[in-house]
């Protein structure tokens, strides 16, 4: 059933097992940060209210850390503490000091004096005024900090799916990546009722009298631990290995809904991005990942592919799709984006990626290097006839073929080059092509058949296993349901693969998508 078929009532249903995990994922990621958090910022706010002099520099620096973009904050604890809940949990405590370190200290400096005087007065020591006087007074201003601070952990924690520590963030990027609303909505409508509800019942709790206030700030340290081990609950049963794919592969029929259907294959698995999937084989986090056959990281990392015996992979031949309306535009266009026709095969594709996977060399080299091995490299010549807009999805591969088709561009025309890089997943691209926000991107034809066009599964299975038949039919439907052309074929055909570190595989006795089946069952 494809996405036109199915309502959202009915993809949540038949994903209600991974949405309460999810959910629950969600909840405890919120909560293990918050209880830190509270832990810390909460001291923090005191000592400030206390020692005045601190509060510049202590603000301050918890304001910058709030100012640093969440994904970026994600990418940066990556180093520090790998992937996992670890860096999303430090990342979300991060998030959630500001507003509870501000409002203890507001809630405290807020006081007033006279009050502290008479405590002071009838013999009080400067604990006793803590909990007895200023904690108490201060308390629902403290409550309104760790509410806002609860709000911005739940949106935040999407973010977590990046890196492999779960939440509801798996459904929205993955729904992104596909062009799936449902999964987009299966994702956020939970997500923005948790922060809704949430809000609601710590509102109820700021606004207590001083008598109930007070049993429910006893009791609050023990909730948050409770809410905190729901995260654990998902992890608590699965398979014996582990397996970590891509949003965009976890929603895709010759992806995890592929193995499941045909092969049978159940194993435990986790969202994580492919920026950081390679290396979490490698480091034994992961067994099994969602990779790419022409991906540089294969060769560094030592890992091997695992035979695709059921051909659930349809064949993935790499060609740049331009609006008609551009080729129109531009009518050198169509000619010298098929310079580069045929010209890549899987291995030359496989080691320009491991340039810039591994050695690190930027897109911009490896694209000039190749082009000028083939001799199509040619000195811009900074024409002013019209700017082309080249997009690219968000991974190495993309980057050098955008890389390519702009120098080609500029060497062989006098057209001028606006490069739109980064784009996401499929839907993103596709859509600034279709709302004329780019004019072209390299595509792949088993994504252009499954992802975009979603034809009848009976067909699909019809043409997916054969290249020709499969770009045949994508070109022609492009070409009458959006105006949209695709060129010839690049030549290399990066399939979607299963991989395993090598030394694995042996001791596994594992080579096949079959055999790892067959391991999973018995163990």
């Amino acid at each position: 059933m494809n996405e036109q078929q199915q309502t959202l009532w009915q993809f949540m249903a038949a994903e209600s097992d991974k949405l309460l995990n999810q959910t629950l994922q969600h909840i405890g990621l919120t909560f293990i940060s918050l209880f830190f958090a509270v832990a810390i910022g909460l001291p923090l706010g005191i000592i400030i209210a206390r020692k005045r002099q601190l509060s510049g520099s202590v603000l301050g620096l918890a304001g910058v850390l709030q100012t640093i973009p969440s994904i970026a904050l994600l990418g940066f604890m990556i180093p520090l503490l790998g992937i996992g809940a670890k860096p999303a949990i430090v990342a979300l405590l991060i998030y959630a000091l500001l507003p509870i370190i501000r409002n203890t200290y507001t809630g405290i400096i807020g006081i007033d004096k006279h009050v502290i005087e008479a405590a002071k007065a009838l013999g009080m020591g400067s604990w006793q005024i803590l909990f007895k006087v200023e904690l108490p007074l201060a308390m629902p201003v403290i409550l309104a900090g760790i509410r806002t601070a609860t709000v911005i952990n739940v949106g935040v924690a999407t973010l977590a799916s990046y890196i492999a520590a779960g939440g509801l963030g798996e459904f929205i990027f993955g729904g992104i990546s596909l062009n799936n609303t449902n999964m987009i909505l299966a994702g956020a409508i939970p997500a923005a009722l948790l922060a809704i509800l949430l809000d609601f019942l710590l509102s109820l709790i700021q606004h207590l009298n001083f008598a109930k206030l007070r049993k429910i700030t006893l009791v609050f340290p023990f909730m948050l631990v409770l809410l905190s081990s729901f995260y654990l609950l998902p992890s608590a049963y699965g398979s014996s290995l582990t397996a970590g794919f891509t949003p965009e592969f976890m929603g895709r029929q010759d992806g995890d809904l592929g193995l499941r259907s045909v092969y049978g294959l159940k194993i435990h698995t986790i969202v994580i991005s492919d920026a950081v999937m390679y290396k979490a084989a490698y480091a034994k986090e992961l067994d099994v990942i969602s990779g790419y056959s022409t991906d540089g990281r294969l060769k560094a990392f030592d890992l091997k592919i695992l035979k695709d015996d059921k051909s659930i992979f349809p064949p993935y031949y790499a060609a740049p799709i331009v609006r008609k309306s551009a080729l129109q535009k531009f009518p050198e266009l169509e000619n010298v984006l098929n310079l580069l026709s045929n010209r890549i095969s899987d291995s030359v594709m496989t080691e320009l990626n491991y340039k810039t996977d591994y050695l690190h060399q930027t897109p911009e080299k490896v694209a000039k290097d190749f082009l000028s091995s083939v001799g199509l490299y040619k000195t811009p010549r900074n024409g002013n006839a019209g700017v082309v807009r080249i997009g690219s999805k968000i991974f190495g591969e993309q980057y050098i073929l955008a890389e390519m088709y702009s120098m080609l561009i500029k060497g062989n025309t006098d057209y001028n080059v606006s490069t739109k890089t980064g784009l996401g997943g499929t839907k993103i691209c596709f859509d600034a092509l279709v709302n004329d926000q780019i004019d072209l991107y390299p595509e792949y034809t088993g994504t252009g058949l499954l992802v975009l066009l979603q034809p009848d599964p009976k067909l699909a299975r019809q043409i997916a296993h054969d290249k020709n038949k499969t770009y045949d039919y994508v070109a022609e439907q492009f070409d009458k349901k959006f105006e949209i052309k695709w060129l010839k074929p690049i030549g290399f055909n990066n399939s979607y693969a299963l991989m395993m570190r090598q030394k694995q595989s042996k001791a596994l006795n594992v080579t096949s998508i079959t055999d790892l089946k067959n391991y999973l069952d018995k163990n």
